[in-house]
């Protein structure tokens, strides 16, 4: 397993170093993974931008839609991305009696704004494919696990009130709701569609809704960093117990001696995790669109021959 852990952790030690001029700028450390973080995000979001404009002028042409297009404005576009990066701390910090940090610095809010400019100078962008997604799932699992396991854990270990701090309740329940409550309310809202804001109901709402991977994993991934590295004592507990059911603990007095794992270690088993739960979305997600495409593709060609056979 090392072997395969071990250039993980060092990545991951590459690209968590500062950028020193982007970092002097923002007046806090922006490291290579805070930049490349950005503009996958900014990035990303044009892209179902427009994917959705284009499904959205196929309806009206075909006369099933009736909504205008909206003209976009910068300032709708930066509120998305600063809504899909904040949303969900804005909604737990308050009840954990905590000041968001888009309160207290505006580095990173203004880092996220200058991206979302560039990406909109970009001309043109290739629409997401499974060739793009595939190779980039792995990048996503790492920056993923850095927000499940070094960003939103130390806002409930690191609280003042010891009933916060040694819950694991409280520990999924943040992870939850911080990583998912901004695509959220984008997605309730309309935000990313080309028509004005409107309400709907959200996918993680509709029929099968909790199946949605990024619903789940995060506290999964939060859950799995807290036993490996002994979070709270009652990860710390639950990890000896998997050990005793596996016939593997080892105990004297009565008192378990399970070492917990290192938190760079543990950082890199959550990114392969996450890696391989995100690189079975895209191939499922993506391998069913083209089936789906290939499909009607070669149902317009038999329709057409027989049309002319006849």
């Amino acid at each position: 397993m090392s072997f395969v852990v071990a250039p993980v952790v060092e990545f991951y030690r590459s690209i968590l170093k500062p950028v020193q001029l982007v970092s002097d700028v923002a007046g806090m450390p922006i490291s290579l993974l805070d930049l490349a973080a950005c503009f996958r995000l900014c990035l990303v979001l044009r892209q179902v931008r427009e994917e959705l404009r284009a499904q959205h002028e196929l309806r009206v042409k075909d006369g099933v839609e009736t909504r205008a297009v909206e003209e976009r404005s910068f300032v709708r576009d930066v509120t998305v991305t600063l809504l899909v990066v904040y949303g969900g701390e804005a909604v737990t910090a308050p009840f954990l009696g905590q000041v968001p940090s888009f309160m207290v610095a505006g580095g990173v809010p203004l880092l996220y704004t200058a991206m979302q400019a560039l990406v909109e100078r970009i001309p043109a962008i290739a629409p997401l494919s499974i060739n793009s997604e595939l190779p980039l799932s792995f990048f996503d699992g790492l920056s993923r696990a850095y927000l499940l396991c070094n960003l939103i854990p130390p806002t409930v270990l690191a609280h003042s009130s010891a009933t916060i701090s040694t819950s694991p309740w409280t520990l999924l329940i943040t992870s939850l709701i911080t990583a998912n409550a901004g695509f959220f309310l984008t997605n309730m809202f309309n935000f990313l569609q080309p028509y004005p804001l409107t309400i709907t109901t959200p996918p993680e709402f509709q029929p099968y809704g909790w199946t949605t991977t990024d619903l789940w994993c995060a506290p999964l991934i939060t859950a799995l960093y807290a036993t490996l590295t002994h979070a709270q004592p009652y990860w710390a507990d639950l990890h000896y117990s998997l050990f005793g059911w596996m016939g593997s603990a080892a105990s004297a007095n009565g008192v378990a001696k399970i070492a917990p794992v290192d938190a760079e270690t543990a950082r890199a088993l959550c990114a392969i995790v996450l890696a391989g739960l995100f690189g079975t979305r895209t191939w499922r997600t993506y391998n069913g669109v083209q089936t789906a495409k290939m499909q009607l593709a070669k149902g317009a060609e038999t329709a057409q021959r027989e049309k002319k056979q006849q």
